[in-house]
């Protein structure tokens, strides 16, 4: 799969058949859209495309009005987003930065600049909900008619449902507020998991007897956090149990910044710049600042004591690092 930032330059444009849309979390409903792509892209004997955005348009909106409380939550990163992509077998995905140029466009510029002349579109379909333009003044129908007047075919996808409820990103987002990684799962068609590669930290947890592999988050708004039984990919011949905490750590640090840091029971080992999934299976509690770091240490202590339990529970029987499984 070949990625572009931005339009690809007139060396690289092809004849596509293209699908549109935010992709967050690339569940079922988007993997329905990429299949049909794929095989207009087949029949049609041009390359299959996906078109996304960075940052989300509503998060652009949202922190342009001074409020980036109302941006949605991220259920995905980019990484993340990419790689779900890459396993659909579609052969480019577009990342178009989404900035205050490209949100004036207007509908029929969208169509001339983009999708005729930047990517040479010749099949295209959307989910039934899309707009575009300037002011989200564009459907469906203003692109059916565009499609006639440039020569490419316009079509669009019905809601996807699974067990009678529509397949949205809003969908998993609201699962994975309320801690249902298998409602979560069901969705999306994977096992919600967090991957990137391992940063050094402030080195505290070392000191209280938790060493943590720290992932950072880019976005600011993660869909999830709290605490979490997990159990960490990449590391090894097999997954690793752990416990992992995913938010601001109030108790030690006050500048906002979200990190994702796992406790892995009874592993020793460097893994800085290591590519590492984490896989999030069960949700212990909410994050909260304790006063002190004894207050904190015993609620680490807690926290290892339940997730262990969980595993004893849930899973193998793998309750450290060191198990042979």
């Amino acid at each position: 799969m070949k990625v572009f930032r931005g339009l690809p330059n007139a060396e690289a444009r092809a004849p596509c058949a293209l699908t549109i849309g935010n992709f967050d979390g690339v569940h079922r409903g988007h993997k329905t859209l990429i299949s049909h792509t794929r095989e207009a892209a087949a029949r049609l004997g041009i390359t299959s495309a996906v078109m996304t955005f960075e940052p989300h348009p509503r998060e652009f909106f949202a922190i342009a009005a001074g409020d980036p409380s109302r941006a949605p939550t991220r259920i995905s990163n980019l990484r993340d987003k990419l790689q779900s992509l890459a396993e659909t077998g579609v052969d480019r995905v577009i990342v178009e930065h989404f900035n205050a140029q490209f949100a004036a466009l207007s509908p029929r510029d969208f169509v001339e600049r983009v999708l005729v002349q930047g990517l040479h579109v010749k099949w295209l379909m959307v989910g039934d909900d899309f707009r575009f333009g300037a002011r989200r003044a564009g459907d469906f129908e203003m692109l059916r008619k565009a499609g006639a007047e440039y020569g490419f075919e316009v079509h669009s996808l019905p809601a996807v449902e699974h067990e009678g409820v529509r397949i949205s990103s809003s969908a998993v987002r609201e699962a994975l507020g309320q801690g249902d990684f298998a409602r979560a799962a069901e969705l999306l068609g994977h096992p919600y998991a967090i991957s990137g590669h391992v940063v050094h930290g402030r080195k505290l947890g070392r000191t209280i007897g938790f060493p943590t592999m720290n992932l950072r988050i880019t976005h600011k708004r993660p869909t999830v956090s709290g605490i979490f039984v997990v159990q960490v990919h990449g590391l090894g011949p097999r997954p690793l149990p752990g416990v992992a905490s995913l938010g601001v750590r109030p108790t030690v640090d006050d500048s906002g910044r979200v990190l994702l840091e796992t406790w892995i029971f009874d592993y020793d080992q460097q893994c800085y710049g290591r590519l590492a999934r984490v896989e999030l299976l069960h949700k212990l509690r909410d994050e909260q600042k304790f006063d002190g770091l004894d207050a904190l240490v015993a609620a680490i202590k807690n926290d290892a004591e339940q997730a262990r339990a969980w595993f004893r529970q849930h899973a193998s029987g793998a309750v450290s690092a060191t198990d042979r499984i």
